[in-house]
């Protein structure tokens, strides 16, 4: 079993930066594809990026490209979302995922075993 917990969300203007944390419990969260997701009201839930088990491989969604940057503290059991330059359209809920049978993510949802509760965050205008 794994527990993931997301954290770092908030209120912020557009323009302004933010990092949140993914951290993860129960089974060592190193080794295996940890993804972020995000899902804006009545959209669907949407890749945004995934980095390997060892932290060597990421792979972004071109629309946050340049402007997110993933990356793990295997130490530490957590991942990262660095986000620069927040645009309104990227309102949304932040979701964690793991792929526990996998070093090497993917964008779909459906893939993955295990999900945080979620993190939103709001950019105003």
């Amino acid at each position: 079993q794994v527990q993931l917990v997301e954290s770092g969300g908030g209120l912020v203007q557009a323009g302004d930066s933010l990092r949140l944390s993914c951290a993860a419990s129960g089974r060592t969260s190193s080794g295996y594809a940890m993804t972020w997701f995000r899902q804006a009201p009545r959209k669907e839930r949407e890749f945004v990026a995934t980095i390997s088990g060892s932290g060597g491989y990421t792979y972004y969604a071109d629309s946050v490209k340049g402007r997110f940057t993933i990356s793990r503290d295997n130490a530490k059991n957590t991942v990262f979302l660095q986000m620069i330059s927040l645009k309104p359209e990227a309102t949304a809920v932040y979701y964690c995922a793991a792929d526990t049978r996998t070093s090497n993510g993917s964008m779909w949802p459906d893939n993955y075993d295990y999900w945080g509760q979620g993190t939103q965050v709001t950019v105003s205008s």
